[in-house]
């Protein structure tokens, strides 16, 4: 099954509403019906024989269709974060539009709530599946625009530790990659931040601060000859060996220096924790990365969030989902949003 782009099709309208939701998916046919015509938009074509048509629609089982000619059952659900589940497609969707249009997100016990589930677990199990699916396989690099530039840091993420004595903690490095682009003169918030404001971003949990892994999350998340600003800090004095128009800034701890020259890369961070803490009241180490992806598939959608319902079907075709299994037991690794640093 190829991965359905689903986020540049304009033929799939999606709901901008829960009375426009209810219409156009009051049942798992409809929901069903929807994936057909996501996935074979000519028309169904089945993948043994390559016979094209309508084929036979099993009424008990609305996520399989049955081929006319050589009569091999399709699954639907193939592929996608779906499949394998036990879940009606309806309830699917409704978690899917739930946590594609609350724009702050949801809590796996709001989302357990919300659609009626008996357990946590499954909340909690489904929301991973729909996390998993936030990550393009083929997504690019942020980066590369004239007259444009990215900012890059890193930050400890993760809860105070007490009784352990001072100086240690059990917090995460997370680095980060925005884009910094300029408003149009004369827009409304063209005076805010002298007319910038932050376009994509790139989360992702780095080993250290070395330069190997400092610099080997720059390769992942930023096209090669942007202009990137950083910190003074040595684990990205390679960088412009590596391809990149590097400008270092020394911050010497005061906060007005980065302000003006590193402003986003701090609200990125500023935001990001407290949607952590806010939303989801901290999460462990071992999914840390999973909430990474869901920050940045929000942020990078923020201004379309309706859409986002559209994009997060389609970027979950074709990609690998943990079982429940896997998720407890930590044999699971979370898919990065800029290639794998471990």
């Amino acid at each position: 099954m190829t991965t359905m782009d689903i986020h540049q099709r304009g033929d799939l309208i999606f709901p901008r509403s829960l009375p426009e939701f209810q219409r156009q998916f009051p049942d798992d046919a409809a929901c069903a019906a929807y994936l057909e015509y996501a996935r074979w938009p000519d028309g169904f074509v089945c993948q043994r024989c390559g016979a094209i048509g309508n084929p036979f629609r099993i009424i008990t089982r609305p996520g399989v269709l049955e081929c006319r000619a050589c009569r091999r059952q399709t699954g639907l659900l193939v592929g996608t974060v779906m499949e394998r589940s036990h879940m009606p497609l309806s309830v699917w969707f409704w978690a899917a539009y739930l946590v594609a249009s609350q724009t702050q997100g949801m809590s796996a016990v709001q989302f357990q709530r919300q659609l009626g589930l008996t357990r946590y677990e499954t909340a909690f199990g489904i929301l991973h599946k729909l996390r998993a699916g936030m990550v393009r396989p083929d997504q690019d690099r942020i980066g590369g625009r004239p007259k444009e530039h990215v900012e890059i840091d890193e930050t400890w993420v993760g809860g105070r530790t007490r009784g352990e004595g001072r100086g240690i903690h059990h917090k995460t490095l997370v680095a980060a990659a925005v884009e910094v682009r300029r408003r149009k003169p004369g827009t409304a918030q063209d005076k805010r931040k002298d007319g910038r404001y932050a376009g994509r971003v790139r989360l992702a949990i780095a080993v250290d601060r070395s330069a190997d892994s400092l610099c080997g999350f720059v390769e992942t998340a930023v096209m090669p000859g942007s202009l990137i600003v950083t910190d003074d800090w040595s684990g990205y004095a390679s960088l412009r060996k590596r391809g990149y128009d590097h400008h270092a800034i020394a911050e010497c701890g005061d906060p007005e220096v980065a302000e003006q020259f590193m402003p986003m890369i701090h609200l990125v961070f500023s935001n990001l924790k407290t949607w952590l803490n806010g939303i989801h009241h901290g999460v462990s180490a071992k999914h840390l990365q999973a909430y990474l992806n869901e920050f940045t598939f929000r942020f990078n959608r923020r201004f379309y969030p309706f859409n986002a319902f559209r994009s997060l079907l389609g970027i979950a075709s074709g990609v690998e989902a943990p079982t429940y299994n896997e998720l407890y037991s930590g044999a699971w690794e979370h898919p990065t949003c800029s290639g794998c640093l471990r």
